[in-house]
């Protein structure tokens, strides 16, 4: 009966690990679920700081879900794509990142159930979809557009949607103050693109974080410089900038350089020439009529005391960062040469000084003329609460440049997110079969929002969820009502205070937590290919590299090494 037996087919290398099934995509879901409760805390007004230590020991805190989710070097495959969304959110949007993934972490928890009754996977990503896209459609709906309203109603709906953005912030105490900064700084952009790389934060340690202040141009803090630095003018008005990207300074030869030379004033001639190289560099940048000069190459002690005898105030090593920011703030043209300079290159500012800030000294060009950019000098007391603040201030700046873009707003604290869930029970009841369970499993899970907002405001969050959804099924203005963290009854009209998110926060975290719970929900097998060990260490032709050798020395006598009396290492 031998030749009825089938033989056994290997098809993947032996101590492969595979894992598949139902039981695969319930662990994925646990593993997901174990990230959304590390950030779960963090969300809201009254959210909590993670402190992370990392292997370096430096120590970051910090309640942003980007930054935590990052530091936490997730290594589960399935758990990462939480990480890869909330990523996606901060560089889109930069807010929201925390909600992203607590709304793709409720989303896989309700279909875990599901899973476990024997529901077809793809029954409920089909599901969800739908959901998605009829939450979408009304999502448009519960918007409102400020894009007819006069300048200075727009300036304040900025305001009221950076003050919400930093509301779950370390500068929630500041946020009317630094409200303003934001919105001043992005004003200062080019409408056209608004990018954020021309909006510079630059941290002084020292004073209070009051003390911070806008530049309307470009700050920097002082570059190295040699002597007769301290010679040079600080304090210029309307003076003429030049920016190069050049070295100014006497250049030693290369190691391998070789010079032959018959007679010592053949040497003389050379190092004249070297000498006449230089002056004539910097001459030809006095004579164009520069008064500050800057490259983000030295400048030597030579050229530094050149320019301080014909008051000019130079610096060297400037970051390509401020000097790309000054190009655009000052109309200056980045030179590599200084042949042919002429004074259509040249920039100018208001004014420019070197002003002492806390300990450092900053160079800062205020009043430029053609000024596309911002400076934003952010002071604090420790190191820590400094960066934060600066991740806190991105937020918000990526925020009001997403509203100035899409000039649509809708309430937050959860109101948006009742009131599609309520949206999508009602149109559930119109769906038959298993769908309408998928359904109300992800108007449930959109209440997740609203829900850790009270939890982590201290409130009821049953009491709360029982009135927030009464308010949205029977006031006139129940699309408005949201968690209220600082009312007796815990729940408060969000427009009216004037808490307002942009749609495309909203637009993109659905679509995002969706599709990630979408694409875990759809992975049923894992394969861990083992590790290759022994290859790796093999050399050409599979002999080992190195390492002593098993056997004896040739024909099998006793190595040399042996009858020598050593050891080998």
């Amino acid at each position: 009966m031998s030749y009825l037996l089938s033989p056994t087919i290997l098809l993947l290398r032996e101590g492969t690990d595979s894992s598949q099934g139902k039981a695969q995509i319930v662990s994925n879901i646990n593993a997901c679920q174990s990230i959304v409760e590390v950030v779960k805390s963090t969300l809201g007004p009254r959210g909590m700081d993670k402190m992370i230590i990392n292997e370096n020991k430096v120590t970051t805190i910090s309640n942003d879900g980007a930054t935590i989710l990052n530091l936490l070097d997730i290594i589960h495959p399935a758990a990462k794509a939480l990480v890869d969304i909330a990523q996606a959110q901060d560089n889109e949007v930069g807010d929201g990142t925390t909600s992203v993934t607590l709304l793709a972490g409720e989303l896989l928890k309700e279909a875990k159930s599901f899973i476990e009754d024997g529901m077809s996977p793809q029954i409920i990503i089909s599901g969800y979809r739908e959901a998605l896209r009829h939450a979408l459609a009304h999502l448009r709906e519960q918007t409102v557009s400020f894009k007819e309203k006069s300048k200075e109603e727009k300036r304040d709906v900025l305001m009221k949607c950076a003050g919400t953005a930093l509301n779950s912030k370390l500068l929630a105490a500041y946020k009317d103050y630094f409200s303003n900064i934001v919105v001043e700084a992005v004003e200062h952009l080019d409408t056209d693109l608004l990018d954020k790389d021309l909006i510079g934060i630059k941290q002084v340690t020292g004073g209070s974080i009051t003390d911070s202040f806008l530049v309307d141009g470009v700050a920097f803090k002082k570059t190295f410089a040699y002597a007769g630095f301290e010679q040079q003018p600080k304090y210029f008005e309307n003076p003429k900038i030049c920016l190069l990207n050049l070295e100014l300074e006497l250049k030693s030869e290369k190691e391998n350089a070789e010079i032959r030379i018959e007679n010592p004033e053949e040497y003389q001639s050379i190092i004249d020439a070297e000498w006449d190289i230089i002056y004539g560099k910097l001459k030809a940048i006095i004579d164009v009529g520069a008064q500050v000069v800057l490259s983000k190459l030295p400048i030597g002690d030579l050229a530094t005391q050149y320019f301080a005898d014909r008051n000019v105030f130079c610096a060297g090593r400037v970051q390509k960062e401020d000097m790309e920011r000054l190009a655009k703030a000052t109309g200056a043209q980045i030179q590599t040469t200084v042949n042919g300079l002429t004074e259509a290159v040249l920039g100018t500012c208001g004014k420019f000084e070197e002003v002492q800030v806390g300990a450092e000294r900053y160079n800062i060009f205020r009043g430029c003329p053609s000024s596309k950019t911002a400076t934003i000098v952010l002071r604090g007391g420790a190191e820590q609460f400094i960066q934060e603040a600066e991740r806190s201030l991105n937020d918000a700046i990526m925020i009001v440049r997403r509203c100035f873009r899409t000039n649509e707003i809708v309430p937050g604290g959860g109101a948006i997110e009742m009131e599609l869930s309520k949206i999508l029970r009602a149109h559930a009841r119109n769906i038959q079969g298993k769908q309408q369970l998928v359904i109300n499993a992800f108007a449930k899970a959109l209440e997740v929002i609203p829900r850790c907002l009270s939890e982590n405001a201290g409130l009821d969050a049953v009491e709360v969820m029982n009135k927030l959804r009464q308010k949205h099924a029977q006031a006139a203005d129940g699309k408005y009502i949201g968690v209220g963290i600082d009312t007796p009854d815990g729940i408060v009209n969000t427009y009216e205070r004037f808490i307002w998110e942009p749609v495309l926060v909203k637009y993109n975290a659905l679509s995002s937590a969706t599709e990630a719970a979408c694409t875990i929900l759809s992975i049923d097998e894992t394969v861990k290919n083992p590790k290759m060990e022994e290859p790796r260490n093999r050399g050409p032709g599979g002999r080992p590299r190195g390492g002593p050798r098993k056997a004896g020395g040739l024909g099998g006598l006793p190595g040399l090494a042996n009858m020598a009396g050593m050891k080998m290492k």
